[in-house]
Formats: C-alpha cells, sequence, structure tokens
C-alpha cells in the first residue's frame, strides 16, 4: 500500500480486513453516502462542462474506457468460441488479455504512487475513500491473477489442439465475475477522483 507509506504492516493488515468487511469490492452497491460529498454537489453528467475538467482528467477517463473496452472483447470472443465461432480465438486472447493486464497493473501502480497521495491531501473528509480504492487494487490483484491463470489454462489446451470448451467455460465465469468487480471499482473511483479535479483545480496546477 503506497498511500500508508507510515503505516506498520499490521496496521495495513487492519485496514485491508476493515475495507473488506465493511466496503468489498464484491458487495458493496457504491459509495457510501458519508464520501459522496462532493459525488453529489458534481454529478457526473456535469464533469465535462466543468471549468476545472482538463486534459489530464479526460485522458484518465479514456483510459478506463479502454479497460472496459478490452474486457467487453475478451468475455465476447470467449463466448464466441463457446457458441462454435472460433475465429482466430487463441491469438486474440492471447494478445488482448496480456495487454489487459499488464496496462491495468500499471494504471494501478501510477495511481497509488502518484494521483491518490496528491488528492487525498486536497480533502481530509474523502480520507477513507481513498483507503477503500486502495483495498479494492489489492482486491483486484486477486482477481488478476485469476483471470491470467485461467486464460493461461485456454490458450495451453488450445496449443494442444483441444477445444478447450471446459477451459473457456471456466474462463468465461472468471471474466464475466471480474467485469463486475472492474465496473464497481471504476465508477466509484471515478466518482471521487473527478469531484476533487472539480473542487480544487485551480490549487492543484
Amino acid at each position: 500500500m503506497c498511500i500508508r507509506r507510515g503505516l506498520s504492516e499490521a496496521a495495513l493488515g487492519r485496514i485491508l480486513t476493515f475495507m473488506s468487511e465493511t466496503f468489498s469490492i464484491e458487495t458493496r452497491k457504491g459509495l457510501p453516502e458519508h464520501l459522496r460529498v462532493l459525488a453529489d454537489l458534481y454529478p457526473r453528467a456535469e464533469w465535462r462542462r466543468h471549468m476545472n475538467f482538463n486534459d489530464l482528467t479526460a485522458f484518465w477517463l479514456e483510459r478506463h474506457l479502454m479497460f472496459r473496452q478490452v474486457l467487453d472483447k475478451v468475455i465476447g470472443d470467449t463466448q464466441a468460441h463457446l457458441d462454435g465461432n472460433s475465429g482466430r480465438y487463441g491469438p486474440e486472447l492471447s494478445r488482448y488479455t496480456g495487454f489487459f493486464l499488464d496496462q491495468l497493473h500499471g494504471h494501478h501502480q501510477i495511481e497509488d504512487q502518484h494521483y491518490f497521495p496528491q488528492f487525498m491531501a486536497m480533502d481530509k473528509r474523502l480520507e477513507q475513500a481513498f483507503d477503500i480504492l486502495d483495498a479494492d487494487h489489492h482486491a483486484l490483484d486477486h482477481h488478476l491473477q485469476q483471470l491470467a491463470d485461467h486464460t493461461n489454462h485456454v490458450l495451453s489446451a488450445l496449443q494442444q489442439g483441444q477445444k478447450a470448451r471446459d477451459e473457456a467455460g471456466r474462463l468465461l465465469a472468471v471474466q464475466e465475475g471480474f467485469k463486475t468487480f472492474l465496473d464497481r471499482h471504476l465508477m466509484d473511483e471515478e466518482e471521487i477522483i473527478v469531484p476533487i479535479v472539480l473542487e480544487y483545480g485551480a490549487e492543484m496546477s
């Protein structure tokens, strides 16, 4: 965890345990009300019209959109393979899943090491929101590993000349589960970060 550099491993463990039990990415339906102080002030539909909405924020949101699109593609390709329309399933699965895993991991590293510490300092009311996002990143690491492992099982079976239907079925369940978790994380993260930019933009330059 990069946000809490001064905490002991035991303290970090307690924070992550609390977040996983209270605001788990697997179970929460959105940000709790006490962390929506800026999200409610700046509705999503109005973000791009605000004077403090900048190019960096637009680029960051575009990266989130790209992650959603790539994940949708590999899910669609896996479903097509199960439906008997394989095409270039193996090469495409390897290419796009590898890209997705590498890019999402790097994206989270940049957020943890650079963006989140800066943004958290802008509004102490949202400090717990960044603990939630940090816990999300740790939880998503586990799901990313599952996605990688199940993808490799499919690719290995295909390389052995098998149709890999069973492996692809299990992969599809993992992909769709990951999509649910990622959508929840990205939505909440956007509703934390973008309103901070809009509220404090002039002070962040």
